[in-house]
Order: structure tokens, then sequence, then C-alpha cells
């Protein structure tokens, strides 16, 4: 079988996730200490023992998540699976990051401080209530370009996250969104819902934090992945430092083709993918995306149990 290593985005967080591997892996609370240490906080405090609502708050989830991720991984190495097992790994939006760290590309120190300044120039870039996102269920992305092109009317309405055949999510000005979901509804969607996010994500309201992100990842050191990258924006795999940087800043704007990338890593003879870290939500859009592909989801000492069986 030839295996693909994923890693989840935003959304997935939950109080609690990631301490069960702490405990059992001395490799995985290694990686709890080592984020706490780059950020000078005890973020594993709030993932383990604190409040959703803290948690979900963009600067914390992004480091949060991809601390899990990272830890998930160490609890695999520890029991003999490694990332050079994988023909290539990927990421969805911040899960790109937790994916270059897991082959090495970034330090984790340098991916939870640049995690934070994402988060927060994300949340920075637009005041809160005037961007929104939504998911549009049962249209495909080329439908649903349009509608946001239709919806825009002057304003910033894009399609973000083409998630998998079946859901696409808008991004964009409040109302330019919600013109999108009901137009949208009145296309036959089986499904247009406004998301709970604090921010647009993936569209060009974003600039401002695509520029703070220019100048953070000129600061950091980044190696050429020990397995190819399949990139957010490109749905193709990349090895070049130089390029890597320059698609984490376009990241942050342009749209997360993750339907694409799937597609992409099934044609190159993908027939395995592992979801390293918090939630199942990747592996269900991959089961969406192409059936022949066997997703197990891992994120607790009972996964890699299941594995080893």
């Amino acid at each position: 079988m030839t295996r693909a290593f994923v890693f989840p985005g935003q959304g997935a967080q939950t109080i609690g996730m990631g301490k069960a591997l702490a405990e059992a892996y001395p490799a995985a609370k290694a990686i709890f200490d080592e984020v706490d240490e780059a950020l000078g906080e005890k973020l594993s405090v709030l993932i383990w023992d604190g409040e959703i609502e803290g948690l979900t708050l963009t600067q914390n989830a992004q480091p949060a998540l991809m601390a899990t991720s990272l830890a998930a991984l160490r609890a695999l190495e520890a029991e003999g699976y490694a990332v050079t097992d994988a023909a290539f790994v990927a990421g969805h939006s911040l899960g790109e990051y937790s994916a270059l760290a897991a082959a090495g590309s970034l330090s984790i120190g340098d991916t939870a401080r640049l995690l934070r300044i994402r988060g927060e120039a994300m949340q920075k870039a637009v005041p809160v209530g005037v961007g929104a996102m939504a998911a549009l269920l049962g249209l495909d992305f080329e439908a649903v370009k349009e509608i946001a092109e239709e919806a825009a009317q002057g304003q910033v309405c894009q399609a973000a996250n083409d998630n998998d055949p079946s859901q696409v999510v808008v991004s964009g000005h409040k109302e330019a969104v919600e013109r999108a979901v009901e137009i949208a509804k009145g296309k036959g969607a089986k499904r247009a819902v406004l998301l709970p996010v604090s921010a647009p994500f993936h569209c060009a309201l974003m600039g401002p934090a695509a520029d703070v992100m220019a100048e953070a990842l000129d600061n950091v050191d980044i190696n050429a992945p020990v397995v190819p990258l399949v990139a957010n924006v490109r749905a193709a795999a990349v090895t070049d430092p130089a390029t890597i940087r320059s698609l984490l800043v376009e990241q942050v704007t342009g749209s997360v083709r993750w339907r694409e990338s799937v597609g992409y890593m099934a044609a190159q003879g993908v027939t395995e993918m592992w979801e390293i870290g918090a939630g199942k939500a990747l592996s269900g859009m991959v089961r969406r995306i192409d059936k022949s592909i066997a997703c197990t989801a891992i994120g607790t000492p009972e996964d890699i149990a299941k594995l080893k069986e």
C-alpha cells in the first residue's frame, strides 16, 4: 500500500486532545513541552484542561492542533512507524504547517511561533463581524465559484475551501457570503450554512495577514522536506524550500484545494491515508473524494494499538 500522512486544520480542536498520547508516550509529551516553551506560555494547560472558547481562538487553535498532530506522529515513531514510510505529506490549511514540521522542513518551535503569528494576523486582518464563511453542500467547485462571483457585487466573495465533491466553503464580506448562501439555496444546494469562525480565511480580505506571514517566514529556516509536500494552493508536490516559503504566503489568501490534492495523491498511486492528530474530518472528506482510499484517523493511544493489531 502506498501511504500519505495528512494533517487536520482548524475546527478539529477539542479540550483534552493529545492528553492521553502525552501520558502514554514521553516523546509525545516532549512536543507539548516544546510548544509551551516556544510560545512562552502553558498552551498545553489550555488544550487539556481549559475552556473551548479559549482554545477555539485562532491564535490558540492553530499551534494547539499542530502540537497534537506532532505528538501523535512522535507516538507513531515510538512504535516503529516513520514519516518516511509515507509517499507524501499534506495538511488542510494550518495542517500544512503540521505536515512541514512532520517532514522536518520546519522546526517544532518555529512552527508553533509561526502559527501563533498566523492566527493573530488572520484575526487582526478583518474586524470581527465584517467577514464570514459559509459551507455550501451539494454543489461542486465550479458551481460555487460562479455563485461567489454573482454574490460579490463589488465586495469580496471567494470559493475558499474545495473540501470534497459535495462541500465547498465560501469566504469574504459578511453581506456577500450571506448573499451566496441565498443564491446557493436557489441553485439546489442541499444545505448552505454560515460557519462559526472568527474571520474570513483564504480570501483576499486576508491580504494584511499574508504580508505579516511573508515577513515572519523570511526569518525562519525552511529545509527540504524528507517527504514531498502536496501544497494546498497548488494541489501538487513540492520540495524546494523557496517554493514552500512563497506558497505558505500565498496560502493565506488562496484557496485550499483539498479535493484536487487528494486526487493528485491518488493519481500518484496513494491507496491509504493516515489522518494524524485531532478528529476525523479529513478522513470523511477523503472518503467522499475517492472511496478506494483507505483512511485511518490516528489521535489516541487506542488508535495506535489498533494499527499494531
